[in-house]
């Protein structure tokens, strides 16, 4: 777990100017510890101090939005899972004192008698609501509105708006929503997300909260974006099917877990999974606002955000892709700092080592001795000059010399499996690449450019993969990082001299490049699109190459 995405607690309430710059900002779930222990609903709501009579006389037979479902007391949100019923709210609180009394009386004995079901007909109850034969165990009052800015009609508990308080740090907010969540038995809610910041407030009882960071969403399955409930996981993860969901044993790595005591809040940002574990009796109030990103997301800037986020999203399969073939893990060849057993002596020893280096780099550069390599990077030297030569020798009888990458049609017709990983999992030069130290493949490169320079050309013209020019341009990076101007110029001078056409030989570093980035833009376009659909069709894969041909 990364440590910029732990969830952090907070024993203090911060300021506004706290929360926006150090909470919120980071778009990272914190808790605030005794958060709702001034509110008066804190004191006044609470079940076991006569709450539920307090609660019953102030809100009175206001009729209410009761969630019911068969697979509770797990509460999942596709509207296929549950339904809806309206009921008085004293009738819900009458419930609610029915489970506490069941509760009592099981902690007295087995000769205690069983509670009786509340009588529905004394709360003038018709074939809109509940019959007595239906009531279930599990009643659920979820997202039952006490403010709402988009639709005031909706609001069915406005009474209970001055039992509680607005935290502090979000007084400047323009609140979207401010809702009860209130159930008579253990219930959960299933793994989902929501578009809005969330500040859920925990007024009596105590929640368990396990979240996710929306980078989790690929192992948690998010339902289809075009249909209902789409910000919901399709995975339940009290009982997984991994023959269904593979990814979904990975979740467990990137989930967080916090526990809620009365008088805690907890915010979770907008994007962030969660799956709430209520107690019995648990009474919370939730306050919902738009983010300030998703406030100041212009519409006609739609396309260069969406430019960006791939871009970044591609630079991180491209190290993945990496990783998978075996490179980006370790670097076995470098200079080592000369010691002999002695002792250091300091600056003195390191600037005698520099001059040492400046001076054989520059007898390098001249061309004058392969001698002036290291032992490691004259290894590296002939295992190149080898893979080059076998690989120009193997392919003398299916293609001429003259042959480029520029040459080589990209079939966009090709399996998705087949992408990258068949032409690209046995990569040695590439390997080779990555392992040695900037510096030390330098001098080789200029060892080859002066002694070997028909090797050279062949090497970037035709032995070289689309993941070797990857590397190779990295390493071309780190190289620039690492050297002055003068030498940088110099070191391009030699190197690309041994090029019959110099342009040539940029072209197919770049195209070959360009063709790992895309090898990259399909797997990430594929997964992406396995995400936002949730399900995988055969047609997705054309539908990709689309995508691509679309965005460039």
């Amino acid at each position: 777990m990364e440590e910029s995405i732990r969830i952090r607690r907070y024993e203090q309430l911060p300021t506004a100017k706290d929360f926006d710059s150090l909470i919120e900002l980071r778009n990272v779930p914190a808790v605030f510890v005794g958060c709702t222990k001034s509110w008066r609903a804190f004191s006044k709501w609470n079940p076991s101090k006569a709450g539920l009579d307090y609660l019953q006389e102030l809100v009175g037979s206001s009729a209410v939005e009761a969630m019911m479902s068969e697979s509770a007391p797990v509460f999942y949100g596709d509207l296929g899972s549950h339904e809806r019923v309206p009921l008085p709210f004293s009738m819900f609180i009458d419930f609610c004192k029915q489970r506490m009394q069941s509760k009592h009386e099981e902690s007295l004995g087995p000769s205690c008698p069983s509670p009786q079901t509340p009588d529905l007909s004394s709360y003038g109850i018709d074939g809109a609501y509940l019959s007595s034969e239906c009531v279930p165990e599990h009643i659920y009052l979820a997202q039952v509105p006490i403010m709402n800015s988009d639709c005031e009609e909706r609001v069915q508990l406005e009474t209970l708006r001055e039992d509680i308080q607005i935290p502090s740090f979000l007084e400047e907010k323009e609140l979207s929503s401010i809702n009860l969540w209130m159930n008579n038995a253990q219930a959960r809610s299933s793994t989902h997300y929501d578009p809005h910041h969330n500040i859920l407030c925990i007024v009596c009882g105590r929640k368990q909260v396990v979240l996710w960071p929306p980078s989790s969403s690929p192992s948690l399955y998010p339902r289809p974006i075009y249909g209902e409930a789409s910000n919901h996981s399709s995975v339940a993860l009290e009982n997984p099917d991994y023959s269904i969901y593979p990814r979904a044993e990975r979740s467990i790595n990137f989930a967080q877990k916090v526990v809620l005591e009365a008088g805690d809040a907890l915010f979770i940002p907008e994007g962030w999974f969660h799956q709430v574990d209520s107690d019995d009796l648990t009474i919370a109030i939730n306050f919902w606002w738009k983010s300030n990103i998703m406030s100041s997301m212009l519409e006609h800037m739609d396309a260069y955000y969406l430019r960006r986020i791939l871009r970044r999203l591609i630079d991180k399969e491209m190290d993945q892709l990496l990783l998978q073939l075996g490179i980006g893990k370790t670097r076995t060849c470098g200079y080592k700092q000369p010691n002999n057993g002695q002792a250091d002596h300091g600056d003195d020893n390191h600037n005698q080592m520099f001059k040492e280096l400046d001076l054989k780099e520059k007898r390098l550069q001249e061309g004058n001795t392969l001698l002036e390599l290291e032992p490691a990077a004259a290894q590296v030297l002939h295992d190149l000059v080898s893979l080059v030569h076998n690989y120009v020798g193997a392919n003398q009888d299916q293609q001429s010399l003259s042959a480029s990458i520029n040459d080589v049609e990209v079939r966009e017709d090709d399996k998705y499996e087949k992408r990258v990983d068949d032409c690209l999992k046995d990569d040695p030069i590439a390997k080779i690449l990555w392992d040695v130290e900037p510096r030390s493949l330098q001098h080789v490169f200029l060892a080859m450019a002066h002694n070997f320079p028909r090797t050279l050309e062949a090497f970037v013209m035709h032995a070289l993969s689309p993941v070797g020019a990857e590397v190779l341009t990295r390493k071309f990076d780190e190289m620039d990082q690492q050297s002055l101007e003068e030498d940088r110029i110099r070191f391009y001078e030699v190197f690309y001299s041994a090029f019959d056409d110099q342009s040539a030989a940029m072209n197919s570093i770049l195209k070959g490049k360009e063709s790992f980035t895309q090898q990259a833009l399909k797997v990430l376009t594929w997964e992406t699109l396995k995400v936002l659909t949730g399900e995988v069709y055969l047609f997705l894969f054309v539908y990709t190459n689309h995508v691509i041909s679309l965005l460039g």
